[in-house]
């Protein structure tokens, strides 16, 4: 079954950071950790949709405390990591199956287009290695979790 919708789960973060190999790759201050599912049915259109989604969110706190702010509002930091693992299906067996997550020659593209579409926005974005095996630190800020999906 192939979806249509591209995935994300963003995280509000006071802080974080991508370890490769124990050094450290990237890192960010107050703002959002975005992992980025790719699945094999995912196109530009479902880039451009998220990131305008996640870009727009209203998940910082404004004067009175109310989440009423976006990244974009903040002026706050995005980190990006690639996440195939968003599109395991753990229905049958003991052993996730990954066949709806997109193979690294559509995946790549889609994931670097993300990145390129949020810096357009003029925020602060880093990023980890795409397919490299990463340790990530992050203090969750709220804490605020969210599955997005467009």
């Amino acid at each position: 079954m192939a979806y249509n919708a591209m995935k994300a789960v963003v995280q509000r973060v006071a802080r974080a950071s991508v370890l490769i190999e124990k050094r450290l790759y990237s890192t960010i201050n107050s703002g959002v950790c975005v992992f980025l599912g790719v699945s094999v049915g995912d196109s530009e259109k479902n880039v451009k949709k998220l990131a305008e989604k996640i870009s727009r969110l209203r998940i910082f706190p404004d004067e009175s405390n109310y989440m009423n702010k976006s990244i974009i509002d903040i002026e706050g930091d995005v980190l990006v990591v690639s996440q195939f693992t968003l599109y395991a299906d753990c229905k049958k067996g003991n052993r996730p199956s990954f066949q709806n997550a997109a193979n690294k020659l559509i995946a790549m593209p889609l994931y670097e287009l993300f990145i390129n579409l949020l810096k357009e926005k003029n925020l602060k974005v880093k990023s980890g290695k795409f397919g490299s095996d990463m340790q990530i630190k992050l203090e969750n800020s709220g804490p605020i979790t969210l599955i997005v999906e467009q």
